[in-house]
């Protein structure tokens, strides 16, 4: 009764490193395939989600000021605007 005992051991040793060759040849397809998309990216000019976040922020800081600045400019154009009038 040995043998059957021993070949079914020695088949489960089998599968156990074929798993085990099965997920490391998944890491390095996974690691290729990213360095792949990675360098595809690069040579596409597109940019991370970090600096897109950086522009649009910057984007938003610049409208607002944009606004204030219009409002301060109206408020200065409607004092001035009667003083012109007496001057006229």
């Amino acid at each position: 009764m040995q043998g059957p005992n021993k070949f079914l051991d020695d088949l489960s040793k089998l599968m156990t490193n074929a798993m085990g060759v099965a997920q490391g040849a998944r890491t390095e397809a996974e690691t290729a395939m990213k360095g792949l998309m990675d360098r595809w990216l690069a040579d596409r000019d597109f940019v991370t989600r970090e600096e897109f976040d950086a522009v649009r922020a910057m984007a938003q800081k610049a409208r607002e000021e944009n606004e204030a600045l219009k409002a301060r400019l109206d408020a200065l154009e409607s004092a001035a605007a009667p003083a012109a009038k007496k001057k006229g």
